[in-house]
């Protein structure tokens, strides 16, 4: 009896050992997930192929997987779209001033072009 009890504990040690490593391998694959990263297809394909380099490429995977953030992206740019609207918000002012200066340049060519005839 205590044979065929110490066999099962094997065979279920084993099994808990595969099954583990498995779902330890599958871990930067549910980070993609959660964070809805671009490439979570090839972490997960990654994952596999580090368990046959015995975990070589696997803290690599966790890295890639935890650089992309859902609302940053990979946290190089911040507030990409407020930056660009403010740009193009002084671009439209700039050109208003523009506008401005050169109705006052006319003005003044005129005015000095009407002394000179006076003159």
């Amino acid at each position: 009896m205590l044979d065929y009890f110490a066999l099962f504990l094997v065979f279920f040690v084993i099994l808990v050992l595969f099954y583990g490593i498995i779902v330890v391998h599958d871990i930067p694959y549910e980070i993609a997930v959660r964070r809805q990263h671009p490439h979570q297809d090839a972490i997960h394909v990654a994952g596999w192929i580090s368990l046959f380099t015995l975990g070589a490429i696997w803290p690599f995977l966790w890295i890639w997987a935890t650089l992309y953030k859902p609302g940053i992206g990979w946290g190089m740019i911040h507030n990409n779209d407020e930056s660009i609207d403010s740009i193009k918000e002084s671009e439209s002012k700039l050109a208003q001033d523009i506008a401005v200066l050169q109705q006052q340049v006319a003005i003044l060519t005129t005015n000095h072009n009407e002394q000179d005839k006076e003159v």
